[in-house]
């Protein structure tokens, strides 16, 4: 890693004129994408790295202060600065974020933004096939873990369903099952979004960031609409992976 790392910097520096923590960021970015520096392995101390390309710590510094609020690294207090690891989520698996992330030795945990329950807009009767007036409740949450935001999710379930929504404490799907009605299939789409201002602030990132939005409907074996969740997920933090028969 130290080779690329000092080639790549060389690089940049000889690319274009800005000042040095853009290069070394540039550089450090490069070797991420290129596998030099893999998820979950540590950086070298600010103070050597910057003595191994010439480097004032406070270059160092805010070169890896923006990689972290890129996404792209994780400061662990008292234990250094790590490259983060990609979530992958499967397309041919029901599972929910909580699970996820477990999967990835991970601990995730909600912050609940807004709840409630309410009379179902058309696109939540249409989508859970709801009576008019039917009511729903809905959940507003921002989903972490390790301290970092990784998504935003809307969710919205027939109050029938759900008649006592405090009750929803971490994931939604565990909640659900404990009542007998976790999904056992879903209808989902995905499209590349641009994150708003307010969903940029939530998650920590510029505003217009890259993040994909998931639309996902769950059904009971039987057949009937438990969940309708719209998700947004960080970008830089999600590899989606769907397997494919001929």
């Amino acid at each position: 890693m130290d080779d690329y790392l000092a080639a790549e910097f060389r690089r940049q520096t000889a690319a274009q004129r800005a000042p040095a923590y853009q290069h070394l960021r540039r550089a450090l970015q490069h070797a991420i994408e290129q596998g030099a520096l893999a998820p979950g392995q540590a950086l070298p101390p600010e103070r050597e790295l910057g003595k191994r390309l010439a480097l004032s710590r406070v270059t160092v510094r805010k070169a890896i202060a923006g990689l972290v609020d890129d996404g792209l690294l994780l400061q662990r207090q008292g234990s250094g600065t790590f490259v983060a690891e990609r979530i992958v989520k499967s397309f041919s698996q029901l599972t929910s974020f909580s699970d996820d992330l477990r999967a990835r030795g991970l601990d995730p945990k909600s912050v609940v933004l807004d709840s409630g329950i309410a009379t179902a807009t058309p696109e939540e009767a249409m989508a859970l096939a709801l009576s008019p007036g039917a009511q729903v409740a809905r959940f507003y949450r921002l989903r972490t873990a390790a301290g970092q935001p990784l998504a935003l999710e809307r969710s919205s379930v027939p109050l029938a369903l759900l008649p006592e929504p405090e009750l929803l404490r971490g994931s939604l799907y565990a909640t659900l099952a404990a009542r007998g009605i976790r999904p056992a299939r879903a209808l989902q789409r995905l499209r590349a979004i641009a994150f708003d201002a307010e969903q940029a602030r939530l998650l920590g990132l510029p505003e217009g960031s890259p993040g994909l939005y998931i639309e996902r409907r769950g059904f009971l074996a039987a057949g009937g609409a438990v969940e309708f969740t719209r998700s947004c997920y960080r970008g830089d933090a999600y590899d989606f992976v769907a397997e494919l028969h001929a």
